[in-house]
């Protein structure tokens, strides 16, 4: 397999996070218009300085990105539409990178989100996918639970994690949240609670479930030369991966395709595991949080129940984890789910994540996990970022 090309000269800037509501009577487009206006307002640049534009939303439809085009009076020469879940915000980045470094767009708006009416997500399992509609929600096992508990009893039998050691990263993510203004889940979470709380489908209880939401998320992708022009602080791409139904012939999830493509990232990165300052990782499920600490190389495979045992995950400990408390404890607003991490990454890096800090961060993976299609996952991603200039 060829080396991918450096990602020299593009940066990552400007990180809008559009609150969070548990429930909108609003469109998608609202909370898409609203992110797209903050990246405007943020850098002071007019409509017409986007000429390209990126888009990720569950709940836009009949709209695609290009609709959204008409909506928002902007014409972009360059445009895509990932519906990657929680991976299009790394996939988003690859795209947009390669654009600005070929030319084919100066400024590129990532924006993602969704809303969440009353009704939302019963609707959007129905329609998930060709496998949902044939083989689980005629059955009564619509939506993602039944199918990450199957992974995370399979995890349990064969690594030996306990309800425990989940519960570990969930207290911890929650203790993050704490520090984080946006996060829905505003009261601590002990150990005794989340092993207490209400089964949904065995193992996983209450507080191993994300809370559905509406919000969005954005970021902007350009040239360094650009950022700089206009005084943005700005987070440099190291190197990126994507793998889509990696291990297909696995009769059941136990790792992601990460591991086909760890190593190419950490060459491309010129780096180590080791100089990770933070890890912000997509957290559906807590056994996704574990999945990708050993599919990444923080631990060997089937490791993560001892390295869980071994490390806080806070803000303020060792190998700090989804430092804004992650969508556990954040919420669930769809598609932005997976910038979430992104646009907390980008914080770290340039100083500006405020309580949430961590000290002296200079190297940082985001992963990202999406579209569970019947019985896995089948994208992942991953970025490693540096930081550039604080302005």
């Amino acid at each position: 397999m060829s080396r991918p090309a450096s990602y020299e000269g593009v940066v990552l800037t400007m990180p809008v996070t559009v609150p969070y509501v548990r429930y909108s009577i609003e469109s998608a487009h609202y909370w898409l218009g609203r992110a797209l206006k903050g990246l405007l307002d943020g850098t002071g640049l007019p409509l017409s300085a986007v000429d390209g534009l990126c888009v990720s939303s569950f709940s836009l439809g009949p709209d695609s990105a290009v609709g959204l085009t008409q909506h928002f009076g902007v014409s972009p020469r360059w445009l895509d539409h990932i519906p990657m879940g929680g991976a299009s915000a790394v996939v988003a980045l690859r795209r947009a990178a390669r654009a600005v470094q070929a030319g084919d767009a100066s400024v590129v708006a990532v924006i993602t989100g969704d809303t969440n009416h009353v009704d939302s997500f019963r609707r959007t399992l129905g329609q998930f996918s060709r496998f949902a509609q044939d083989a689980t929600y005629p059955y009564g096992a619509g939506g993602p639970n039944a199918s990450f508990a199957l992974l995370t009893r399979h995890y349990m039998n064969t690594s030996g994690a306990t309800r425990e050691d989940f519960g570990k990263l969930c207290v911890a993510q929650r203790d993050n949240a704490l520090r984080y203004p946006y996060a829905l889940m505003k009261k601590p979470l002990t150990m005794q609670q989340y092993l207490q709380a209400r089964p949904i489908t065995e193992p996983i209880h209450l507080f191993d479930c994300v809370m559905p939401c509406a919000g969005a998320e954005a970021f902007l992708v350009m040239s360094e030369a650009q950022a700089r022009r206009l005084g943005l602080a700005f987070v440099r791409v190291l190197g990126t991966i994507e793998r889509h139904n990696g291990w297909p012939d696995d009769v059941i999830q136990s790792r992601g395709g990460w591991t086909l493509d760890r190593d190419s990232l950490y060459e491309q990165a010129g780096v180590g595991v080791e100089e990770m300052d933070f890890l912000q990782a997509y957290d559906d499920y807590p056994v996704i949080n574990m999945m990708q600490l050993e599919n990444l190389g923080f631990c060997e495979a089937g490791a993560g129940p001892e390295f869980v045992r071994t490390h806080s995950f806070t803000v303020d400990g060792s190998c700090p984890l989804n430092t804004c408390g992650g969508q556990l404890s954040v919420g669930q607003a769809g598609a932005a789910g997976g910038t979430l991490g992104m646009n907390e990454a980008i914080r770290q890096l340039t100083g500006r994540a405020d309580r949430t800090q961590i000290a002296n961060a200079r190297i940082g993976m985001v992963s990202g996990f999406g579209m569970i299609n019947y019985d896995r996952g089948l994208c992942t991603a991953a970025a490693i970022l540096q930081s550039g200039a604080s302005a």
